[in-house]
């Protein structure tokens, strides 16, 4: 599997020629970096833009050409990855052939993506509509407070935000409420037509196509324009401090949260990047992990236990739901978690289980052609072309010693302890 890459304007274009499936996956990210002053009306503009275009500004006639286009599906994400916010639209049309369509379906979805970008609905002022406004910062609102309301959530998100206060990372990708009641149709508006200029833009094609067609589709859809694509900067490792943050914060909440921050030094880029996958897999990536079992399993002490690796920021988060009183025991096993893995105390049983997970997840995302998207978009991200091929094949060689290697370089630079408050009020299980 190969994309062929080109250009259209200030679009990269990334396009995998394969008859393996029936649809036309279609992927267009925009990226642009964190930013407080930003980072809420960019997390809102998909929500706005998605209502309806210029063409069709009524949200039931926009989802009546996706009808027309044989049920033709559309949606969007907001997210973050390394020190950028990313928004990715996507759309999944039939090809042409197993349908009686007389137009190209692919022809049309790439149409109404560019419409959707770069011609949204306005008003006779040239604003954003309103009405759509409004009732998608309620939306973006919700969402928001949802993560409060989700502890897990919030604790892991709180965390982040503790550990990297002084990091565009931060930031929540969905913005911050406090931003949201400033945001108008007229100040949403210029803040679309400014990031519509800065963000880098990558456009994804999966599907029996080809590189030359999709190059003429995408410039009538979106306009040659001017420039060149923008390129993603890489964000600075940092490193942890002389000792690890303790942050403890009340709440009323029925279980305790224990998380802890882990600066890896490693990226997506580096040639140590598989033996840090293969170091978040044994310590808290599966079942099988050192957390699973000696936290929750053998000490029940967590009701869940794990790990997760942010590679493009060079981080490892745990997470772990505990009871209030255990919080010095429970802190006190992960930690040892983390020395064994430095220590090298690994079994030929963890390694060979954790290398047959991420080995099969990978050859199972590439039965998925979104998933195949989202992982050449580690490329783009990071400037290293790395296959997943080539990376299951740098997984299967990675020694015990380089997962060793690996763990000498992870730092803990915070925990966080999410607590009841009328138990602390109460003077009952100290953090």
């Amino acid at each position: 599997m190969t994309f062929e890459r080109g250009e259209v304007g200030r679009i990269r274009l990334h396009v995998w020629p394969t008859k393996r499936f029936k649809t036309f996956a279609v992927s267009l990210y925009a990226g642009i970096p964190l930013d407080e002053n930003t980072v809420t009306a960019t997390a809102l503009t998909p929500f706005v833009l998605r209502r309806g275009t210029a063409r069709t500004p009524e949200t039931i006639a926009f989802r009546e050409r996706l009808d027309e286009m044989y049920g033709a599906g559309f949606g969007f994400d907001v997210y973050k990855r390394g020190d950028a916010q990313i928004v990715q639209f996507r759309l999944d049309v039939i090809h042409d052939q197993f349908v009686s369509s007389q137009a190209s379906l692919l022809s049309a979805a790439l149409e109404l993506l560019g419409e959707v970008t770069t011609d949204p609905a306005r008003d006779k002022r040239g604003y954003f509509l309103d009405k759509y406004v409004d009732a998608e910062k309620n939306t973006l609102q919700k969402k928001l407070e949802a993560i409060i309301n989700d502890k897990m959530r919030y604790a892991a998100e709180r965390c982040l935000e503790e550990m990297c206060k002084d990091e565009p990372y931060r930031l929540h990708p969905l913005g911050q409420r406090k931003d949201l009641d400033a945001l108008d149709s007229a100040s949403l508006y210029a803040a679309y037509r400014k990031w519509l200029g800065e963000a880098c833009f990558d456009l994804y094609v999966v599907g029996d196509t080809t590189l030359e067609q999709v190059q003429a589709l995408a410039a009538k859809a979106f306009g040659a324009g001017e420039g060149q694509p923008g390129r993603y900067a890489f964000p600075q490792l940092e490193s942890a401090g002389k000792a690890p943050k303790s942050i403890v914060e009340e709440m009323d909440v029925a279980q305790g949260k224990l998380n802890m921050g882990l600066r890896t030094h490693t990226h997506y880029a580096d040639d140590d990047y598989p033996a840090m996958l293969m170091y978040n897999g044994i310590l808290g990536g599966y079942a099988h992990s050192k957390l699973f079992l000696n936290v929750r399993e053998k000490a029940s002490l967590a009701y869940y236990a794990a790990s997760r690796l942010d590679g493009h920021k060079g981080l490892c988060t745990i997470q772990s739901g505990i009871e209030f009183q255990n919080y010095d025991q429970a802190s006190a096993i992960i930690q040892q978690q983390l020395e064994a893995m430095r220590q090298g105390n690994l079994s030929e049983l963890e390694v060979a289980q954790t290398k047959a997970m991420l080995t099969g997840q990978l050859r199972e995302s590439q039965d998925s052609a979104f998933e195949t998207i989202a992982f050449d978009f580690n490329t783009v991200l990071s400037g290293r072309n790395r296959t997943a091929e080539a990376l299951i094949a740098e997984i299967e060689a990675v020694s015990p010693s380089d997962i060793v290697q690996a763990a000498s370089k992870v730092e803990l630079d915070t925990i966080y302890f999410l607590r009841n408050r009328k138990e602390a009020q109460g003077g009952h299980a100290k953090a």
